[in-house]
């Protein structure tokens, strides 16, 4: 498994369509892999292809449990990874404001408008056909990734005065950055 560079705003990565997955190859394992170790090290909960500068159609998260007030927890629990290729949403209801953060723009949280729960249909990470059924942060999570395949950070579904503020302030923090770092 090997560590990825996860694609930081403004990279126009980050803005395009990623292309559907037509075969489950070994490089597309091992992408999938070494997506895994790449949000795990970044201490991420999803993470699509194309943050990681792959335009392909496969999205990892892995989703912390909620205890009963609602608050995430990672100590003493069961892994559950999920790896999805070509994924679809086919049912969307309800409304939810999330506030919302994203390796590849870093520094940055806002309260996003999602569906409150969706259905999606894709493939796992061996190609077989799935059915998932979400709400709550997993719903989010989805949503969130993916925009990311379809181009879209999830900054460029606040109002466009939030937007405009962060996009400056992004630019200004890249500015600033010595020479040869990327934001």
């Amino acid at each position: 498994m090997s560590l990825l560079e996860v694609r930081k705003y403004p990279d126009p990565v980050l803005n395009t369509r990623a292309e559907p997955v037509g075969e489950i190859t070994p490089e597309i394992k091992a992408l999938i892999e070494d997506m895994f170790e790449t949000m795990y090290r970044n201490r991420g909960i999803g993470l699509a292809a194309n943050q990681v500068g792959v335009a392909k159609r496969v999205i990892v998260l892995d989703i912390p449990e909620e205890d009963e007030e609602g608050d995430q927890r990672y100590e003493g629990r069961e892994r559950k990874p999920i790896a999805l290729i070509n994924p679809e949403i086919v049912e969307e209801s309800g409304s939810i404001k999330y506030e919302e953060g994203c390796l590849s723009v870093p520094g940055i949280n806002a309260g996003v408008q999602r569906s409150a729960s969706v259905r999606l249909k894709a493939l796992d990470g061996d190609g077989r056909p799935v059915e998932i059924s979400a709400e709550g942060l997993l719903a989010i999570a989805l949503q969130h990734e993916i925009d990311h395949i379809d181009g879209i950070l999830f900054i460029e579904r606040l109002s466009w005065l939030k937007r405009d503020y962060i996009k400056r302030k992004l630019k200004k923090t890249h500015e600033e950055a010595p020479e040869g770092n990327f934001l």
